[in-house]
């Protein structure tokens, strides 16, 4: 069963992929995911993968978080971009891929430091994420006060200079269906982009072609 977990555990693990990269900067501890039946090296390989699209997935380097909260890289990729499994902790489907700007700005959140100046990143969460705090980046759970929201297939872009998150909205409440920023006035600003899954395009257009038989069956 999954717990409630903060997306900054999801973070903090993320974080930890520079450290398995060679970064230099000193990591962050996380905390490993519950107990539960171990997945295969291919299930979390296909796990990490469905977070971007098959062309982005298929060549990145895929790591994963083991029991003893040590990353491990499974598959060393061929493009610019970093790939992790769901984490089972957490209450949604949360696999990301992030290309090594991204990395570098999620250490400086989890190491609640500056993020990089020049460097803009991109980050894909395609199977959906982990509710979050819409103003507070170190929120762990909701309150009455930090805007809980709920977030589905989405990406990322992050480091990117203040004016261009000017030209979206900013509201505590956000219209998630549309992109906004979230954490809005904090040097972790960024924007969310809200994207239709395979999934539901998939059963869309189904949807699309079973309709016209059944319009003709009334």
């Amino acid at each position: 069963m999954r717990r409630h977990t903060s997306p900054m555990h999801l973070l903090t693990s993320a974080a930890l992929v520079l450290v398995t990269c060679g970064a230099s900067a000193a990591d962050t501890p996380a905390t490993p995911p519950a107990a539960s039946a171990k997945p295969t090296d291919a299930e979390l390989i296909a796990s990490a993968e469905s977070a971007a699209p098959p062309n982005v997935g298929k060549h990145a380097t895929i790591v994963a978080m083991d029991a003893d909260g040590k990353m491990r890289t499974l598959r060393k990729g061929t493009n610019n971009f970093t790939c992790m499994p769901d984490n089972p902790a957490t209450p949604g489907p949360d696999p990301m891929c992030m290309d090594s700007a991204a990395m570098e700005w999620v250490h400086a959140l989890v190491s609640h430091g500056t993020p990089p100046v020049g460097k803009v990143g991109f980050m894909y969460m395609l199977a959906g994420g982990t509710d979050a705090s819409n103003t507070d980046p170190y929120a762990t759970k909701p309150t009455a006060t930090n805007h809980w929201i709920k977030t589905g297939p989405h990406v990322m872009v992050v480091g990117a200079d203040a004016t261009f998150y000017d030209a979206y909205p900013k509201s505590p409440e956000p219209d998630t269906s549309v992109p906004y920023v979230m954490w809005a006035g904090t040097p972790y600003q960024h924007l969310m982009a809200p994207v239709k899954s395979a999934g539901h395009a998939a059963a869309a257009k189904e949807a699309a072609k079973e309709a016209p038989a059944a319009a003709a069956a009334k």
